[in-house]
Protein backbone atom coordinates (compact mmCIF):
# COMPACT_ATOMS: atom_id res chain seq x y z
CA UNK A 1 0.00 0.00 0.00
CA UNK A 2 1.20 3.53 -0.78
CA UNK A 3 2.08 5.73 2.21
CA UNK A 4 1.42 9.49 2.16
CA UNK A 5 1.98 12.51 4.37
CA UNK A 6 0.99 16.14 3.91
CA UNK A 7 3.28 19.05 4.75
CA UNK A 8 2.79 22.82 4.50
CA UNK A 9 5.44 25.26 3.36
CA UNK A 10 5.06 28.96 2.45
CA UNK A 11 1.41 28.80 1.37
CA UNK A 12 1.65 25.42 -0.36
CA UNK A 13 0.55 21.91 0.53
CA UNK A 14 3.02 19.15 -0.23
CA UNK A 15 1.42 15.74 -0.69
CA UNK A 16 4.38 13.39 -0.34
CA UNK A 17 4.10 9.69 -0.96
CA UNK A 18 6.06 6.48 -1.18
CA UNK A 19 5.13 3.66 -3.51
CA UNK A 20 6.67 0.20 -3.39
CA UNK A 21 9.07 -0.87 -6.14
CA UNK A 22 11.23 -3.95 -6.65
CA UNK A 23 13.07 -5.68 -3.84
CA UNK A 24 11.19 -4.07 -0.95
CA UNK A 25 12.37 -0.56 -1.81
CA UNK A 26 10.24 2.59 -2.13
CA UNK A 27 10.07 5.39 -4.70
CA UNK A 28 9.01 8.94 -3.73
CA UNK A 29 6.02 10.76 -5.25
CA UNK A 30 5.09 14.45 -4.93
CA UNK A 31 2.09 16.70 -5.63
CA UNK A 32 2.32 20.43 -4.84
CA UNK A 33 -0.80 22.59 -4.48
CA UNK A 34 -1.34 26.20 -3.42
CA UNK A 35 -3.43 26.65 -0.29
CA UNK A 36 -5.45 29.47 -1.92
CA UNK A 37 -7.21 29.75 -5.25
CA UNK A 38 -6.12 28.85 -7.90
CA UNK A 39 -4.89 25.71 -6.17
CA UNK A 40 -3.92 23.88 -9.39
CA UNK A 41 -2.27 20.70 -8.03
CA UNK A 42 0.96 19.87 -9.85
CA UNK A 43 2.58 16.48 -10.02
CA UNK A 44 6.31 17.07 -9.64
CA UNK A 45 8.85 14.60 -11.00
CA UNK A 46 10.93 13.48 -8.06
CA UNK A 47 14.54 12.45 -8.55
CA UNK A 48 14.83 8.73 -9.10
CA UNK A 49 15.94 6.69 -6.19
CA UNK A 50 15.01 3.57 -4.36
CA UNK A 51 14.79 4.10 -0.64
CA UNK A 52 14.82 1.34 1.95
CA UNK A 53 11.89 2.76 3.97
CA UNK A 54 8.68 4.65 3.22
CA UNK A 55 9.75 7.45 5.56
CA UNK A 56 13.02 7.98 3.67
CA UNK A 57 11.15 8.21 0.35
CA UNK A 58 8.59 10.63 1.80
CA UNK A 59 11.38 12.79 3.25
CA UNK A 60 13.10 12.91 -0.17
CA UNK A 61 9.81 14.04 -1.76
CA UNK A 62 9.33 16.72 0.91
CA UNK A 63 12.85 18.08 0.40
CA UNK A 64 12.37 18.29 -3.34
CA UNK A 65 8.97 19.95 -2.84
CA UNK A 66 10.56 22.67 -0.72
CA UNK A 67 13.24 23.16 -3.41
CA UNK A 68 10.48 23.46 -6.06
CA UNK A 69 8.62 26.08 -4.00
CA UNK A 70 11.79 28.12 -3.49
CA UNK A 71 12.58 28.00 -7.21
CA UNK A 72 9.14 28.25 -8.85
CA UNK A 73 6.54 29.08 -6.19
Amino acid sequence: MDATKTFRHQGYDLFCGARPVDSGKFAPALVVSKQVWPTRPRVIDVRRGHYSTEDMAIDAARKQGVEWILSFG
